[in-house]
C-alpha cells in the first residue's frame, strides 16, 4: 500500500502551503520514499480517518495513521533506519526539538503578521469563512488589520534570523554539509510565506535567502515546482 500524505491546500489543489506539511514532504523526499498526496482544504480535514486529526499533515503509512510533523519524522526515521537519516543520531534529534521550538515561537508568529490576509485570499469560499472567523476570534482584529503594518515589521523579522544567518557563514545547512530535518523545520514556514503571499520576507542578498534557495533546489527542485504567490 502506498504512503499517503494528507496536506493542506487552498482553492487550487496544487497550492500546498502549510509549513508543517512541507516539513513532511521534505522528510519523505530525504528518505527517498515514494508517496501520494491528498490535497485537503481546512473544512475537509475532519473527514480524514473518521476524524483522526483536527490538523494536517496526516500520514497514512500502510494503514497506520500518524499526525504532527515531528511525530511523522520520528516514525519515518524508526521505520526506515537503512535510508538517509533525518537527524544524524540522538543528538540531532534533540537539536531538532530546539529548532522546532525556536521556529514555532519566533519565525511562525512574525510571518503570520505579514501574510495572514494573503492566506485567506488563496482559500476556497467555505474555507475563507472558516479561516476568517476562527483567526479573527483568535487575533482580536480583522485579518487585514493584523497584517496592515507588515512593511514596518519586516526588518525585525529579518533581524530575528541572525542566529541562522551567522551559522550559514560556516556551513551550508543547519545539518552541516547536507540538510537534516532541522533544515526542513525552518524551511517550512518560509515556503508557507512564498506560496501563500507575494510579500518579500527575505532580502535578496541575505545568506538565509541563499540557504532557502538551496532547499528549494533539493530533490529535483520538488519544492520549487510549487509556484510562488504573485
Amino acid at each position: 500500500m502506498a504512503i499517503l500524505l494528507y496536506e493542506l491546500c487552498g482553492r487550487d489543489p496544487e497550492r500546498i502551503f502549510s509549513p508543517h506539511c512541507w516539513k513532511v514532504r521534505m522528510a519523505l523526499a530525504h528518505k527517498g520514499l515514494e508517496f501520494e498526496t491528498r490535497p485537503t482544504p481546512f473544512t475537509k480535514i475532519s473527514e480524514i480517518g473518521n476524524g483522526f486529526s483536527k490538523t494536517v499533515p496526516v500520514l497514512d503509512d500502510d494503514g497506520e495513521l500518524i499526525r504532527e510533523s515531528f511525530d511523522i519524522a520520528l516514525h519515518l526515521e524508526r521505520k526506515h533506519p537503512d535510508r538517509p537519516s533525518l537527524f544524524g543520531g540522538p543528538g540531532g534529534e534533540a537539536m531538532a526539538h530546539f529548532i522546532e521550538r525556536w521556529s514555532f515561537f519566533t519565525v511562525h508568529p512574525q510571518l503570520m503578521r505579514c501574510i495572514v490576509a494573503d492566506i485567506h485570499s488563496i482559500l476556497g469560499d467555505e474555507d475563507q469563512t472558516y479561516f476568517r472567523t476562527s483567526r479573527e476570534e483568535r487575533l482580536g482584529k480583522t485579518l487585514e488589520a493584523f497584517q496592515a503594518d507588515r512593511q514596518d515589521r519586516v526588518d525585525a523579522f529579518r533581524e530575528s534570523l541572525k542566529p541562522l544567518r551567522e551559522m550559514l557563514a560556516i556551513q551550508p545547512f543547519i545539518g552541516g554539509e547536507g540538510p537534516l530535518f532541522a533544515d526542513y523545520i525552518v524551511f517550512g514556514p518560509l515556503q508557507w510565506a512564498r506560496v501563500a503571499s507575494p510579500f518579500k520576507a527575505l532580502a535578496d542578498d541575505d545568506p538565509v535567502a541563499d540557504w532557502f534557495g538551496r532547499c528549494l533546489a533539493l530533490y529535483g527542485g520538488m519544492a520549487a515546482k510549487t509556484k510562488a504567490a504573485a
